[in-house]
């Protein structure tokens, strides 16, 4: 199996997770981040802003900023995304139209953790996303690496190893 027929595979499985059962899987994903979180030290986060397929984390993301750790969520700017504040309010903007924070230009020298939504995994636990690469070009200019944690409501994985050598790979998957 090749990487675009991964992928095709994965986007079909988690497009057709129920709605009902969507909050309940978010809910067991954010429990085990909350764990994860609280057993290493890390105070600067990188979270996404979900779209449909994917975990919604939002309600850990508030917690955890009232919790005085800086949570810091993808801001667009062409081919990759720079990190901004997580603050309200959000609007769906830029040619993605996803939700993102006001732009800022708040330089983030270092962050502790990455959370990374998937489509799926391969062998490798690297990741197979929608095909932009815009993870792996803000990730390789990095100079120094977070712990990266891969998330997906529903497992999606192969044990082949069908993803490129920019891609990147987790230190952790969770999934419900």
């Amino acid at each position: 199996m090749d990487k675009n027929s991964f992928r095709k595979k994965c986007l079909k499985k988690l497009k057709v997770v129920s709605q009902q059962s969507r909050y309940y899987k978010d809910y067991l994903v954010s429990r085990k981040i909350e764990e994860l979180i609280d057993n290493l030290d890390v105070k600067n986060i990188l979270v996404y802003l979900p779209l449909g397929i994917e975990v919604d984390l939002q309600k850990l993301m508030k917690k955890y900023r009232r919790k005085k750790f800086n949570i810091f969520v993808p801001f667009i700017e062409q081919e990759s995304f720079k990190m901004v504040k997580y603050r309200l309010p959000l609007k769906k903007e830029g040619s993605f139209k996803i939700l993102q924070s006001p732009n800022s230009n708040l330089i983030v020298e270092q962050i502790d953790m990455i959370i990374v939504p998937v489509v799926g995994v391969d062998g490798n636990y690297k990741r197979v996303g929608f095909g932009k690469g815009m993870y792996d070009r803000f990730y390789e200019k990095l100079r120094k690496k977070p712990i990266v944690v891969f998330v997906q409501r529903d497992s999606c994985y192969t044990r082949e190893d069908i993803t490129d050598w920019h891609d990147i790979s987790a230190d952790f998957y969770i999934t419900p």
